[in-house]
C-alpha cells in the first residue's frame, strides 16, 4: 500500500495524486439550488407555509391600503367644509369701516396663501323686470365679484358659466341658488336666449346659475355682477365687503394671525377674522388616529406570518435529519448547512411576502373601486411587506438552521 503524503507545495496547491481536504466553498446560486431543494421535494407543505406568509403580508397592505384609502375620502370631505379657508370682513361700527381697495392684492402676497378673492355690496336692488316697484322687494343683495371667486369658494356652476375676463366689464349676472329660485331662473340653457334681470334700472343677462354653496350661505342669496361692471354702471366704489382666502393648512393659524395687519395696515383692529373651522381639528385628529392604527395591525400581521414561518422550518429540521446526517458524511461542513436551512427560510417567505403583496394590492384596489373611493397603496406598506417577509424568513430560520447545522453525521442517520 502506498501512503500518500498530505504535504502541500510551496505555492499552495496539493502535490500531485494528493487529495485537497480543504471544505468545498459553495457559490451564491449553488446555496439557492440547496435552499430550492426542499421548496420543490416538498411542494404542498411549502405551499402552506407561503401562504401563511402571504395571508400575513396581505394582511398588511389591506389594513393600511384600505383605512389609507378611506382616509384620503374623508380628507377630501373635510377639505370641502373649508378646513384650509378664512374670511376677513370689515368691524360692524358706525361711521362704517371700509377696508382698502388693495385688500385683496395685499392678501394674496401671504406666502401660505393658495387663493384669495371677494365680493362687495353694491348697495342695488334687483328685480325679475322693469315692470316691478319697490313693493315688490326681493331681499336679495347685488355683489359685486372677482372672476376668482368660485375656486376659492369651493363652489360650482350648476348651469352656464361664471364671470370670467370676457364678461366681467359688461352687463352679465350669475345668481346664487336662492336667488334663482326667487327670481324664476332655476338654470341657464344653453342655445337658448338668456333671461335677463333689471338692476338698478338696468338689464344685466344672466350667464349661470350656482349650486348651493355651504360654505358662504350669504351667495346663495345674492346676485352676481362683475368687478368692474359694478365700478362703471353700479357706482361701486371698489371697497370690498369680504374678502376670501385659501391657505395651507398647516399654516392656517399663522395667516389668520397676520391677515389683519396685511389687508388694512393703517387700522388693523379693525378687520375681524373668521376662526378656522373646526373640521380642521377634526382633520388632524383623524390624521394622528388613522397612524397609529396602521402601525399597530402591520405589526400584529408581520408578527402572524413569522410565527408560521419558523414553525414549518421547525418541523421541516426535524423531518430531514437524515437527509442532514447524510449530507454531514458526505462532506457538508456546518455553514453549508446552515446556509440552506436559512436560504429556505428566506426563499419561503419571499414567495410568501410577494404572492400576499399581489394579493394585498388587489384587495385594497378593489374595495376603494367599489367603494367610490380613490385608491390609496402606501409605498412603504408595499416594500415593507416584501421586504418584511424576507426579513422575517431570516430571523425565522437562525434557530432551524442552527439547529440542524449542531446535528452530528452519526446522530443525523441514527435518527429511525
Amino acid at each position: 500500500m502506498t501512503i500518500t503524503s498530505t504535504r502541500r507545495h510551496a505555492a499552495g496547491r496539493p502535490a500531485d495524486g494528493v487529495a485537497d481536504s480543504r471544505p468545498v466553498r459553495l457559490a451564491p446560486l449553488d446555496i439557492l439550488g440547496l435552499g430550492m431543494l426542499g421548496v420543490r421535494t416538498r411542494k404542498m407543505r411549502a405551499a402552506l407555509s407561503a401562504l401563511g406568509i402571504s395571508i400575513g403580508i396581505a394582511t398588511l397592505i389591506v389594513v393600511t391600503g384600505i383605512p389609507a384609502s378611506s382616509q384620503k375620502a374623508l380628507m377630501k370631505e373635510l377639505s370641502a367644509l373649508g378646513t384650509n379657508m378664512l374670511q376677513a370682513v370689515p368691524a360692524n361700527q358706525d361711521p362704517p369701516v371700509l377696508l382698502p381697495p388693495e385688500s385683496v392684492d395685499m392678501a394674496r402676497r401671504i406666502g401660505p396663501v393658495t387663493a384669495a378673492s371677494a365680493v362687495a355690496n353694491t348697495h342695488t336692488e334687483v328685480l325679475r323686470n322693469d315692470r316691478q316697484g319697490e313693493a315688490d322687494y326681493t331681499g336679495l343683495t347685488v355683489l359685486a365679484s372677482k372672476v376668482d371667486l368660485l375656486r376659492t369658494i369651493n363652489a360650482e356652476m350648476g348651469s352656464g358659466r361664471f364671470l370670467g375676463a370676457n364678461t366681467e366689464k359688461f352687463p352679465t349676472a350669475v345668481l346664487g341658488s336662492v336667488a334663482a329660485s326667487r327670481l324664476g331662473i332655476p338654470k341657464v340653457t344653453a342655445g337658448q336666449p338668456a333671461p335677463q334681470i333689471y338692476i338698478d334700472r338696468q338689464w344685466f343677462t344672466v350667464i349661470g346659475v350656482l349650486e348651493k354653496t355651504p360654505l358662504s350661505p350669504d351667495i346663495d342669496r345674492s346676485v352676481l355682477v362683475g368687478w368692474d361692471a359694478a365700478r362703471s354702471m353700479l357706482r361701486f366704489d371698489g371697497h370690498p365687503t369680504v374678502i376670501y382666502l385659501k391657505a395651507e393648512e398647516s399654516q392656517i393659524e399663522a395667516v389668520r394671525d397676520v391677515l389683519p395687519e396685511t389687508i388694512n395696515p393703517e387700522l388693523p383692529g379693525v378687520v375681524q377674522i373668521s376662526r378656522p373651522s373646526d373640521a380642521l381639528t377634526a382633520k388632524r385628529a383623524t390624521e394622528s388616529t388613522f397612524s397609529a392604527l396602521f402601525l399597530g395591525l402591520a405589526g400584529v400581521a408581520l408578527l402572524v406570518g413569522g410565527i408560521g414561518v419558523a414553525n414549518t422550518m421547525v418541523i421541516s429540521v426535524l423531518e430531514r435529519r437524515r437527509e442532514i446526517g447524510l449530507r454531514r458524511a458526505l462532506g457538508a461542513n456546518r455553514n453549508q448547512i446552515r446556509s440552506q436551512f436559512l436560504t429556505e427560510s428566506v426563499v419561503l417567505s419571499g414567495l410568501g411576502g410577494l404572492v400576499g403583496t399581489v394579493i394585498g394590492v388587489l384587495a385594497t384596489m378593489g374595495y376603494a373601486t367599489h367603494q367610490n373611493w380613490q385608491p390609496v397603496i402606501p409605498l412603504t406598506s408595499v416594500t415593507a411587506g416584501f421586504g418584511g417577509a424576507v426579513l422575517i424568513g431570516m430571523l425565522a430560520g437562525v434557530y432551524p438552521s442552527v439547529r440542524a447545522a449542531r446535528l452530528t453525521p452519526t446522530e443525523a442517520l441514527a435518527t429511525t
